[in-house]
């Protein structure tokens, strides 16, 4: 069977290539401390009421068992209000939210719901490895669709205007944008529900960074008629610093639930009751539990900046996210002789733009899940090694 796989595909656990990965491990494992500024995996914890949540729900004795795949009414109903409250999107808890273990997940449904192989999907370039790789695996044909600086990390919209798009079923959106931390506008999403309308295609809207350095939140499914050609993920595990809980959610019209439903049905079972419980206590959080963890989180962006600057990178202060993304200087050949040398002589990992596409060529990105203390001595021994 012919191996798919190639040295640009995210390792499931830390996202970054497998053989960086490696190689920092064996780095660590002879002792020299290597500083990882790759992984987005929130290091804070959720809320003490979630938390506490959990460990009540858990001391049930009846709340054990197999779980409906549609999630619990509890948290359907808490998605929806989360997104009324915040984007002024009216959801029907019945019909119009699936709750997923994890957004990657569903990647996964929703590419085997709507494409068939030989179709073609629309992925940004640059873009998150996983829209590419699911859709290779399962067959489809991937159409990368250009993010440049000079754009602001928007669509081209003379490439994709050009664009024969009869084969295409799918376009994959994610804004706050991963990598490059660009934030949508309405006047974004409106061309994007224009376009999907126009073109008979389905816009998936990858959606997981909106709380983060944001303070103006937005969803694709506030365009009047959103719904009828839209899917939008949303994921806890960003907003509410739970990603080991492996909780997010799709919304979109009933009918398209129903299909994304049909295919999950026949590929796990649901969520532990507990976990669900404890995810809707996490969603009614009020506006100073997101500004707490923010507040964390602009220490560390400050921190990541004087890096960038350090590294001679340029970069958009506007950028929003739990990531910095920044050029680098045209001394350079290359991003990896700039990544590589980091490595070696500061002992400090950093993500190299080119695993997420070939626009992400000459660009780095810094994670901001990082403890202050080590962003401040990886700070420090670049200043001094590089």
């Amino acid at each position: 069977m012919e191996n798919k796989n190639n040295n640009n595909k995210e390792n499931d656990n830390c996202q970054l290539p497998i053989v960086n990965c490696q190689f920092k491990a064996q780095m660590n494992a002879e002792g020299k401390d290597v500083i990882s500024l790759g992984i987005g995996s929130p290091d804070m914890p959720p809320s003490e009421k979630t938390i506490e949540t959990l460990c009540q729900a858990a001391q049930d004795p009846n709340g054990h068992g197999y779980m409906p795949y549609v999630g619990i009414p509890e948290l359907r109903q808490a998605f929806a209000r989360w997104y009324k409250k915040w984007y002024d999107v009216d959801l029907d808890p019945q019909t119009e939210i699936q709750p997923l273990i994890g957004s990657k997940e569903g990647i996964l449904h929703v590419t085997l719901a709507f494409v068939n192989p030989g179709d073609q999907v629309l992925v940004p370039n640059p873009g998150y490895p996983t829209y590419t790789s699911l859709s290779k695996l399962l067959g489809a044909e991937v159409v990368p669709y250009n993010l440049k600086e000079e754009d602001g990390w928007m669509p081209d919209w003379e490439q994709l205007e050009a664009m024969d798009t009869s084969r295409v079923r799918l376009m994959w959106t994610n804004y706050p944008n991963m990598p490059t931390g660009a934030q949508a506008t309405p006047e974004l999403y409106a061309r994007l529900v224009d376009f999907a309308k126009k073109r008979g295609i389905v816009i998936v809207n990858d959606n997981p960074y909106s709380f983060i350095l944001n303070d103006h939140p937005l969803s694709i499914l506030a365009v009047p008629g959103a719904k009828d050609c839209c899917i939008e993920f949303n994921s806890m595990s960003k907003s509410h610093n739970m990603p080991g809980w492996r909780i997010g959610m799709l919304a979109s019209n009933a009918q398209f639930v129903q299909w994304v439903l049909k295919v999950k049905s026949n590929i796990d079972s649901g969520m532990f009751r507990a976990m669900q419980l404890a995810a809707a206590t996490a969603l009614d959080a009020e506006q100073e539990w997101y500004d707490g963890n923010n507040a964390n989180y602009r220490r560390r962006r400050a921190l990541a900046e004087d890096i960038m600057h350090a590294l001679g990178c340029t970069f958009d202060t506007a950028q929003a996210g739990m990531f910095l993304w920044g050029r680098i200087p045209d001394t350079y050949n290359n991003v990896e002789e700039l990544t590589e040398r980091v490595l070696h002589e500061a002992r400090v990992f950093l993500t190299p733009g080119f695993i997420f596409g070939t626009n992400g060529a000459r660009y780095v990105r810094i994670s901001l899940c990082c403890k202050d203390d080590r962003l401040a001595e990886a700070l420090r021994r670049i200043r001094e090694k590089i």
